[in-house]
């Protein structure tokens, strides 16, 4: 019998068949796109995936600024950053955050459901977050997932 044929592959970052999706925020409530962007990030959706190897697709999300929030969450949830200095701890409203870039919105809820590690920092630099319907990968072809 070939015990070479019960030998699980695993896959490396040059085996890796990453692709491009995009996805449209339009209409969709925040925490439930994600979640959804977030597994595809990590590759979770592949039956290739491999929890130590970036598997997982580059995605583009469109129309940031048309993300939804269900309830009084605009204006009762708080999202905290720290420069790291003494007095350096401010606290922003959602709504705030949306008047300056949405685009920040989908990063911080998404960067939060990856690995605090090496590996999610770089899984995070597959995500490319636009406001508006335009953005800049038409050459990459991506393929567009309807939640």
């Amino acid at each position: 019998m070939d015990h070479n044929s019960y030998k699980t592959n695993y896959l490396n970052k040059a085996t890796a068949d990453k692709g491009w999706v995009l996805v449209d925020a339009k209409g969709k409530v925040l925490g439930r796109i994600a979640s959804e962007i977030a597994r595809i990030i990590r590759g979770k959706n592949k039956p290739s995936y491999t929890p130590h190897v970036d598997t997982g697709d580059n995605v583009v999300v469109i129309n940031s600024d048309h993300v939804r929030m269900t309830g009084k969450k605009w204006d009762n949830r708080v999202i905290f950053t720290y420069s790291g200095y003494p007095g350096g701890q401010r606290e922003f409203s959602p709504t705030m955050i949306r008047k300056k870039d949405s685009r920040r919105l989908i990063e911080h809820a998404v960067r939060g459901m990856l690995p605090k590690n090496r590996l999610g920092r770089e899984l995070f630099r597959s995500l490319h977050v636009y406001a508006g319907s335009e953005h800049p990968h038409t050459a990459q072809q991506p393929k567009e997932i309807k939640f």
